[in-house]
């Protein structure tokens, strides 16, 4: 370990393994660390064995369950957009040829509907994504069917370059609700709209102008178009396979990994400039650090809330999702008269990360109350039976500083959300700030395929 480096990344979640995968093939000398034994950090994928050690020490798994090889339970459940910021980092890196993938089934949101003459309550609804699925669904009333079908077909239509799509508004200062009001949409419409599909937490998005949130419609159709089912793709194995594959194109580049490797503080030069990272009575030189909020001290970060997550072993599928084998499902703010939503994921052993005919089930939240539990519970009444359970809530962090005054640049907590366009953009922000200039995501001519 004492040797000079350029980069030393601490820690092995994904985004540390994505810039220092980025960092090697950019031809930087890379040395990367982890005080665990395995990849992954704290959204690292876990075997029966572990998360039971790490959530019911002293207990054994039922027997039923099978052996670890059948099990990879992320501790941090997120799917991937079939088209978003991420998808195009791997394929621009080609990690992809270290990944299988598989669609998810479906895309849900929780909207309550009461009772009819010959129809029961219904809380969850497929979330429709192009103007033929809105005509059929019932999600949506009769009188709004064809306000959101033109809206759909707007959308579709809609080019940030060509004025004469705008509807006579202007994407760069015109709010969203301006657009709202020109389809005449309703409230309960934007909630599924808002939430669903342009996948914000909170409707603070209406206040602001539509450009952005337009381009998040479209790049949901369009992810949506990529495979049919959903907009959302998962890889066989688990979450995990992820920051092992970018580890793995650290290493083919040159990159240095050691695991179970302490890391006990961080050397500092005059002008105040990180210049090395110690582990025990070793000190390896370096110019910057990136790492996760766990190895830095206190001033270098701030807490801005806290998330719960529940791991739900299920022997079947969610009701009222079709049979899905994965889906996810959202639960939008107002609904639960919260100030943020809810969202569930489930995917199963048909995604080889479960024992045949069982499902793994994981709720999370932005902490908004001190029952936190509580808050989760409408979301727990969707699933079903529940054959185990694993709670957690965590801090959610975020530096202090932008990393350039020191050269230690911190990556941000994983927030509540379902997918990974937020980590994906955390990534991209830190590679800008310290490489001085946006990535490259341009795809390799041999991968456009892929």
């Amino acid at each position: 370990m004492d040797e000079t480096y350029d980069v030393i990344v601490c820690g092995t979640g994904l985004k540390e393994c994505i810039l220092s995968g980025l960092m090697s093939v950019n031809k930087k000398k890379v040395l990367h660390l982890d005080r665990n034994n395995y990849y992954g950090g704290e959204s690292a994928s876990l075997n029966l064995t572990t998360i039971w050690e790490k959530f019911k020490p002293g207990q054994a798994p039922p027997p039923e369950y099978g052996t670890n090889r059948d099990w990879n339970i992320d501790l941090i459940p997120k799917f991937v957009m079939a088209c978003g910021k991420l998808v195009k980092i791997l394929l621009h890196t080609k990690v992809t040829r270290y990944l299988e993938w598989k669609s998810v089934e479906g895309t849900y949101v929780y909207q309550f509907q009461e009772a009819g003459f010959i129809s029961s309550a219904k809380f969850i609804h497929k979330v429709p994504a192009s103007d033929v699925e809105a005509l059929k669904s019932n999600l949506i009333g009769l009188m709004e069917k064809n306000r959101v079908k033109n809206f759909f077909q707007w959308v579709v239509k809609y080019d940030p370059e060509k004025p004469d799509t705008w509807q006579g508004l202007d994407p760069r200062t015109s709010p969203m609700s301006a657009i709202v009001e020109k389809f005449g949409l309703s409230d309960t419409s934007m909630d599924w709209l808002g939430h669903g599909m342009a996948l914000y937490t909170d409707d603070g998005y209406l206040n602001v102008p539509f450009g952005p949130t337009i381009d998040r419609f479209k790049l949901y159709i369009q992810s949506i178009n990529a495979y049919g089912l959903s907009p959302f793709i998962y890889p066989i194995y688990g979450l995990g396979g992820l920051p092992e594959g970018f580890s793995r194109l650290s290493a083919i580049h040159g990159g240095t990994y050691m695991l179970n490797k302490p890391v006990d503080g961080f050397e500092y030069d005059a002008n105040g400039k990180v210049c090395g990272v110690r582990s025990g009575e070793e000190v390896a030189k370096c110019s910057l650090v990136i790492c996760d909020p766990s190895y830095v001290p206190p001033e270098k970060i701030r807490a801005v809330g806290r998330v719960i997550r529940a791991i739900c072993i299920l022997g079947a599928p969610i009701p009222e999702t079709n049979n899905a084998c994965s889906c996810q499902i959202i639960i939008p703010q107002k609904q639960l008269g919260r100030k943020s939503d809810v969202y569930v994921t489930m995917i199963s052993w048909a995604h080889c990360v479960a024992a045949k005919d069982k499902y793994i089930a994981i709720v999370s939240a932005t902490v908004e109350t001190p029952n936190p539990v509580q808050e989760i519970q409408p979301a727990l009444n969707l699933l079903g039976k529940i054959e185990n359970q694993f709670m957690s809530v965590s801090d959610l962090y975020e530096p202090t500083d932008d990393g350039s005054k020191d050269n230690v640049y911190v990556t941000s907590s994983y927030d509540a959300t379902s997918h990974f366009e937020s980590a994906s953009e955390d990534v991209l922000s830190l590679w800008e700030r310290i490489s001085g200039s946006p990535l490259d995501m341009t795809i390799p001519t041999a991968l456009d395929s892929e």
